[in-house]
């Protein structure tokens, strides 16, 4: 007879759970997600450049995707506030993705040369609307999930959002080359049923807590749950730093390709296709390792890999354009980003309080941005002052801090969360 420890066990029950409803729900949601995001970003972009528009107007289309770091702001409504029909998270879905599928859909009728108001207004509403069903995503796979089921669930969504991604990139460019923009903006639109399907078909999470019973609880109440956690600061630094390393080292990549002489049909081939497979891979081997071992333990594994993953560059930088190397160094990178996500994914996820999933989640994600954005604006100089070799090595000894941080994250995490908290 098999016990829960014997590998005949956890597995049948790993495979069981992987080809289940859950992970279907999961997927199609993460691709729902990831869609929109290219559309309003480097998809557009491409669009207006081919219309003729200059950079400076190409770079300021960047501001429309603030909804996306502000979300935190307005999450406390979708914590709060429960729509009449579907339930308190589906009702958000299924509103927030019939608006993206219009909104996506009206760029049909507009021409970035002609109608660049319209479509800066259309794009920001697509923005808000997509970072609207991020919040309650996220929120909705905490809760419809039991702590077990986290961790290949976080696989899935990001392996589904990474697909949403390739079809709103790479699809769509194809779309626009043999038919037209406005008809790859029509289909994409059409995409969005994917997410519609998998909501009207999803079931409503049943929690045993009550959501905030008021806007002022709504507001105040995450944050203070948070803070009074023990250890909340030692939690909130190891968000800001446990990818702070391997964020840096991508932020240069491109100019990295460029001066190591790697040719775009080299990129192509291995950096997007091989290494777009490598990601996926790499997330579907995380849920595995997390279904075993647990988050924790996980985040540690991956993050040992991925700092070696990031050294692999500074051996690039030295060997040069040797296709071998080149091709396993990308694969191990893809391979070790995608378990690293995973993990950091659900281990931010486990962290939420049930009855303010959306805002925690949304509170959480802005601070795992903020890396990326001001560690990453100072990379171009650092890779100036101190070679590329040198620069590869910076941001893989900057793993270490994130990682020594593990070691008191089982303490700090295992806690019972408070019933009650008074907002007055």
């Amino acid at each position: 007879m098999n016990t829960p420890n014997q590998p005949s066990s956890w597995l049948g029950n790993f495979l069981t759970l992987l080809f289940g409803p859950k992970m279907l729900v999961m997927l199609l949601t993460g691709f729902s997600s990831g869609l929109p995001l290219l559309l309003t970003g480097s998809t557009l972009k491409f669009w207006m450049r081919e219309e003729g528009l200059d950079l400076t107007t190409i770079g300021f289309f960047g501001l429309v995707g603030l909804p996306y770091t502000l979300k935190f702001l307005w999450a406390p409504l979708m914590d709060r506030i429960i729509p009449p029909f579907g339930g308190r998270r589906r009702g958000w879905m299924l509103i927030t993705q019939v608006v993206l599928m219009i909104t996506l859909a009206s760029m049909t009728f507009f021409q970035p040369a002609i109608h660049l108001p319209a479509i800066a207004g259309l794009c920001l509403l697509i923005a808000f609307a997509s970072a609207s069903q991020d919040i309650v995503l996220d929120a909705y796979r905490r809760e419809y999930l039991t702590d077990e089921e986290l961790g290949i669930g976080s696989s899935i969504f990001v392996n589904g959002y990474r697909i949403g991604l390739l079809t709103s990139g790479a699809l769509a460019l194809v779309i626009a080359e043999y038919l037209s923009w406005p008809t790859a903006y029509f289909i994409s639109g059409l995409f969005m049923f994917v997410g519609i399907v998998a909501t009207l078909f999803a079931p409503e999470p049943a929690i045993d807590t009550p959501p905030p019973s008021s806007l002022r609880e709504a507001f105040v109440g995450p944050f203070l749950e948070f803070c009074r956690r023990p250890g909340w600061v030692s939690i909130l630094l190891f968000i800001l730093l446990y990818k702070i390393g391997d964020s840096m080292a991508s932020e240069m990549l491109s100019p990295f390709w460029v001066d190591l002489e790697v040719s775009k049909p080299q990129i192509a081939a291995i950096v997007k296709t091989f290494g777009f497979a490598a990601l996926l891979a790499g997330g579907l081997l995380a849920g595995l390792v997390i279904y075993r071992w647990g988050i924790i333990p996980s985040l540690l594994i991956f993050g040992i890999l991925q700092m070696i993953s990031t050294a692999g560059f500074a051996v690039l930088a030295v060997v040069g354009n040797h296709l071998p190397t080149l091709t396993v160094v990308i694969a191990f990178e893809n391979l070790t980003g995608g378990m690293g996500t995973t993990a950091f994914v659900a281990f931010m996820a486990s962290l939420t309080d049930k009855r303010f999933t959306a805002t925690q989640y949304a509170l959480l994600s802005s601070i795992m941005g903020i890396p990326r954005v001001l560690a990453g604006s100072i990379t171009g100089l650092l890779a100036t002052w101190l070679g590329w070799t040198g620069f590869f090595i910076v941001c893989t000894l900057l793993a270490l801090p994130g990682l020594f941080l593990i070691s008191r994250l089982h303490r700090l995490t295992d806690r019972p969360i408070q019933q009650n908290i008074s907002v007055s």
